[in-house]
């Protein structure tokens, strides 16, 4: 039975990398998938996904406008998985048209990202995420400061960590730890 899948993490949780695995394993066994990134994430360049352990691997960029649904059904309706990174930039009729992949053409969606930001609010993706989806998994990380679980995602500015801001600012280690709520806190800088 298909279902809606999300598995977050903060960042340096290896999300990307698991997305990238599960394609792989999907395509040893002859099946097809369609794998899909926010458009919003221009690290490396619009629609590729990027591992920090330098794997990279093409996708179907997701645009404000884009209608997930339509793009499964125009790349391949008959898809084994539907794969989705950077799901948190994604806006709710992106998180229902996948709960409609799911439902209609009955094909498994995995959506993976970030659950909460830089200031602990939730992503419009991933709130909606957390409010459609069948299962939702946490993928773990140790804080950037200590042996704790990270948690959260601290947000730095030329050294110095910030709290306030725009939402979305694409970036790496040079700009985000992965942090527990303590660290969160109170860095240690």
């Amino acid at each position: 039975m298909a279902q809606l899948f999300f598995r977050y993490g903060a960042m340096n949780s290896g999300k990307s990398i698991e997305i990238l695995k599960v394609a792989h394993n999907y395509e040893e066994q002859h099946k097809s998938v369609v794998i899909m990134t926010s458009a919003v994430d221009k690290r490396e360049q619009v629609g590729y996904i990027a591992s920090r352990i330098g794997l990279k691997r093409r996708a179907v960029p997701i645009y404000e406008t884009t209608n997930i649904y339509q793009e499964v059904i125009k790349r391949n309706p008959q898809s084994a998985c539907v794969l989705v990174d950077e799901a948190q930039f994604l806006s709710q009729h992106h998180i229902i048209e996948l709960a409609e992949i799911v439902d209609e053409l009955k094909i498994p969606v995995m959506a993976f990202g970030l659950k909460n930001d830089f200031r602990n609010e939730l992503f419009e993706g991933s709130k909606y995420l957390l409010l459609y989806a069948d299962k939702i998994e946490e993928m773990k990380t140790i804080c950037w400061f200590c042996q704790k679980k990270a948690i959260m995602n601290l947000r730095f500015n030329n050294g110095k960590p910030v709290y306030e801001g725009e939402q979305i600012m694409v970036g790496g280690n040079e700009a985000y730890y992965p942090v527990c709520r303590r660290h969160y806190l109170h860095p240690p800088l």
